[in-house]
């Protein structure tokens, strides 16, 4: 890997074409790969996220990164993981809880997922790593991975509550520049 300064990337937003593109599966593992998942974990904190899909900054490949620990009130040391081409192999039991997404700010909803998952992925060594997750790091996996689908979290929410917010998303689709990158300020950014 370079030893290249990580970089902030554009968050793309709802209303952005490759949010809604099914992602390629990355063939090999090269420096150009290492210095993008810097960049990703990098923009996934800086933008205090606790995972990021490629996807959401415009790389339409299947990788993303999560850290659904950090921030949390234990300890706030950054862990993130990697994870390239993941495969599902088991989800069970049900949960409901709200979620939130960088490529739709501002808007929360409640989202039922599997309580526990089972995958496969790749890691940036290279290696197939099997993980067992639940509670929270499971919602995170499943909300990154649906992200490789061209899945967003609103897709996943009674039709009532899609309509009860559908000005607020519109609003959202014209806060992005020609190709789809965000262009919408927080209120406490410059």
């Amino acid at each position: 890997m370079s030893q290249k300064k990580p970089k902030l990337l554009p968050i793309r937003i709802i209303g952005d074409k490759v949010l809604r593109q099914k992602a390629k599966p990355i063939e090999k593992i090269d420096d150009e790969l290492l210095d993008f998942a810097a960049d990703l974990t990098y923009t996934m904190y800086e933008k205090d996220g606790i995972g990021l899909a490629a996807p959401q900054v415009g790389k339409s490949i299947r990788m993303f990164v999560v850290d659904p620990f950090w921030g949390g009130e234990k300890e706030n040391k950054k862990k993130p993981y990697v994870l390239i081409n993941p495969k599902f192999i088991s989800f069970e039991d049900e949960d409901e809880a709200e979620e939130g997404c960088l490529s739709i700010p501002g808007i929360f909803e409640k989202v039922v997922r599997a309580k526990k998952v089972v995958l496969e992925a790749m890691n940036l060594k290279g290696q197939i790593l099997k993980y067992e997750v639940s509670d929270l790091f499971a919602r995170v996996i499943q909300h990154e991975n649906d992200h490789l689908n061209g899945i967003l979290f609103i897709d996943k929410i009674p039709k009532l509550r899609r309509i009860m917010i559908a000005k607020k998303l519109k609003n959202l689709m014209k806060t992005t520049d020609e190709n789809g990158v965000n262009i919408f300020k927080e209120p406490n950014e410059n």
